[in-house]
């Protein structure tokens, strides 16, 4: 699976973005995915995850009731959703992706990464 972040961009506190991650290869269908994030200095963390079927996501506490994600298999592309974004959202958001029904919040328990897209939220 080869994975291609895009979406990303500066944004004010308070607005918007959807980030789309677009897939490549045999194995979307069956793979569960996963946003990450990185700001300067500090560890990749988990934002988001879907399972295969999108039938289970899992949200970091900092995201939860502000990030969406969503999955449309047809297309081979996961979505990410941000409202009410945060100056302390800013990062590059990476897209992942495991071959397992059920995401994890650990980086290293995903194979498939892309190669992130910048996001900056100003104040």
């Amino acid at each position: 699976v080869q994975l291609q972040a895009s979406g990303g961009g500066l944004v004010q506190a308070g607005g918007s973005l959807r980030l789309s991650c677009a897939a490549s290869g045999r194995g979307f269908g069956v793979s569960s995915l996963g946003w990450f994030r990185q700001a300067p200095g500090k560890e990749r963390e988990f934002v988001t995850g879907i399972s295969w079927s999108a039938g289970s996501t899992r949200y970091a506490d900092s995201v939860k009731g502000r990030f969406t994600i969503s999955r449309d298999n047809a297309k081979n592309t996961m979505y990410l959703q941000m409202n009410s974004l945060k100056p302390e959202d800013t990062a590059v958001y990476y897209c992942a992706a495991l071959s397992g029904m059920v995401p994890t919040t650990t980086p290293g328990a995903y194979r498939y990464w892309g190669q992130g897209t910048q996001v900056t939220v100003s104040s």
